[in-house]
Parts: C-alpha cells; sequence; structure tokens
C-alpha cells in the first residue's frame, strides 16, 4: 500500500515539474522582443522629391509631393511602419541596423502595388531621416524619390488656412488659346498661341470652410476654382492624402498639412459635411476666369 502511494506521489511531482517547464517554455516563446528607440514613433513628414526620371515618358507624376513616414514598432528584429503619399497608404516593414551613432533603416512596401517600392534611409541626429526610395518597377516613369523628414505630430485645427503669401494657381490644367496680333504698317496679323490658367481669388483666405456655416450668399459669386479650394481644404485639415495632383499642386508644401489617411469622411464635423455638400453644389454651375502667369 506504502508503494503504490509513494508512486501516487512520484507521478503527481513530475506531471507538476512538467507543467512548470512546458509553462515556462510557452512564456518564453510567446515573449515579445523588447522595443527599441520608441522616441523614433510618429510620423516623419517632409518632400518627396524625383531622383530619377524616364524622360522617353511623358511626365504624369509631380515633381515635388508631401510623403508621411509613419513609424509604429522597432524591434531587433523587425521594424513595423506605413508610408502616406498622393493618395497612397501603404504598409512597411523591414530592419533597422547601428552604424556608429547613426541608425540605418531598410522599410518594404509589399509590392503588390504598382507605385510600391522599398525605403533605405538614416536618422540623422534624432531629428532628421534622410534617404532615397526605389521602384521595385524599373518601367515606372519615376523609379527614384529621395527625401528629407522631421518629425511632426498631427493634429486637426479648424482654424488654420492657406497662407497668403503666393497666388493659387492651376498649373495642372492649363488651357490653349490662339491670339491674332495685328502689327507692322501693313497691318499683317500674326497668330500665336498663349497659355492660360486658372487662378484663385483672395476669397479663399476670407472663408473658413470648417468653422463657418456657409448660406448661398457667401459663396454664389465665386469661381469653380475658389470652391474647390475650399472645400479640399476641410479635407487638408483632417490629413487627407489626396490622389489628384490639382489638389496635391495646392496643399503640398503647406506647413501645418500632414497627410496622415486616404478616407476622413468619419472625421467630418456637420458643419464641414453641410459644407462640402453646398460647395460641391455650386461647382457644379460655376466658371472660371482664364489668365497668363509665369511658373
Amino acid at each position: 500500500m506504502k508503494k503504490l502511494v509513494y508512486l501516487l506521489a512520484a507521478a503527481l511531482l513530475f506531471s507538476c515539474n512538467s507543467k512548470e517547464k512546458n509553462t515556462a517554455e510557452d512564456k518564453k516563446e510567446t515573449a515579445q522582443p523588447e522595443e527599441l528607440r520608441t522616441d523614433l514613433y510618429g510620423s516623419w513628414v517632409g518632400d518627396f522629391i524625383i531622383a530619377e526620371r524616364d524622360a522617353t515618358k511623358s511626365e504624369k507624376e509631380r515633381y515635388r509631393n508631401t510623403i508621411n513616414i509613419i513609424i509604429k514598432k522597432i524591434t531587433s528584429k523587425e521594424v513595423i511602419g506605413q508610408s502616406i503619399v498622393a493618395g497612397n497608404n501603404r504598409p512597411l516593414t523591414g530592419v533597422m541596423t547601428k552604424r556608429g551613432n547613426t541608425y540605418h533603416f531598410t522599410l518594404k512596401e509589399p509590392g503588390d502595388d504598382k507605385n510600391d517600392g522599398v525605403f533605405n534611409f538614416d536618422v540623422v541626429n534624432d531629428t532628421i531621416i534622410s534617404g532615397m526610395w526605389k521602384a521595385y518597377n524599373t518601367k515606372k516613369e519615376v523609379t527614384k524619390r529621395k527625401f528629407e523628414l522631421v518629425k511632426k505630430e498631427f493634429k486637426y485645427d479648424p482654424n488654420v488656412m492657406l497662407p497668403n503669401e503666393d497666388l493659387y494657381v492651376d498649373y495642372e490644367n492649363p488651357k490653349e488659346e490662339e491670339i491674332s496680333h495685328v502689327e507692322g504698317e501693313e497691318n499683317e496679323e500674326e497668330n500665336y498661341g498663349s497659355t492660360l490658367y486658372r487662378m484663385a481669388s483672395q476669397d479663399i483666405f476670407k472663408i473658413n470652410s470648417s468653422t463657418q456655416k456657409l448660406e448661398e450668399s457667401d459663396i454664389k459669386n465665386l469661381k469653380k476654382l475658389d470652391l474647390e479650394i475650399l472645400r479640399n481644404t476641410i479635407y487638408a485639415r483632417h490629413g487627407l492624402s489626396f490622389k489628384t495632383r490639382t489638389v496635391r499642386q495646392f496643399f503640398d508644401g503647406v506647413e501645418w498639412y500632414i497627410p496622415i489617411s486616404t478616407n476622413v469622411e468619419d472625421k467630418l464635423t456637420k458643419i464641414e459635411q453641410q459644407n462640402i455638400v453646398l460647395l460641391k453644389r455650386f461647382e457644379k454651375y460655376a466658371e472660371d476666369n482664364y489668365d497668363t502667369f509665369g511658373r
């Protein structure tokens, strides 16, 4: 009888030890790697500039876009992030290595989109990201872009406005016009072509379409371009990454603009939603004046 009790006790002890060992091994396997350089987490924003373009192809891609590289997680094994530029929102995965006092990152987009590529960059003095992007598709019009980014924190501010130091001209949609000119003693008529562009009025600096409930009387005399800019400024304040070149030309380079998403519909306030509906309705019937402007 005593032998049986001893055997049962030994079996129970062995079972407990095995469970403890397995539990310890399971915890070891499921333990997450320590996160590194969490101070680098967040949005890094700046100009995404063409470094290599195929001159044999028509120029469809803008020379400069605003890009946001978001770093979400860094461990010794992997880096997880996100790239947002020109209406594209792409996941990034890769690695970080240390070279002296410099941290080097190689982050890759998935490759299942025609615009995907790989980012290689260094963190300089913990305040600047400087590097190069290379497209997977070597037959693209633009195969390389360079960038220098600084860390910025996005915060929705309904009061920010477009800076009024410059003219807002739609250089992406010019209109060609033939002009006749009579000169000389023989009154000879000469015909020559002229390129005309749409230009926004000063009203885009006076009307805040995020805070002011617009009435028909506020916008009935505005140009079509004015209406388009007022509507898209709402989206820009929420950090929408614009797909079309026509819109990007007005917001890329604006200090407060940070692209953080390709869909911000659920972020719009009630006033903004109502104003967007009104502005779009008037855009259908509004016209524009064209004039000549240097680039």
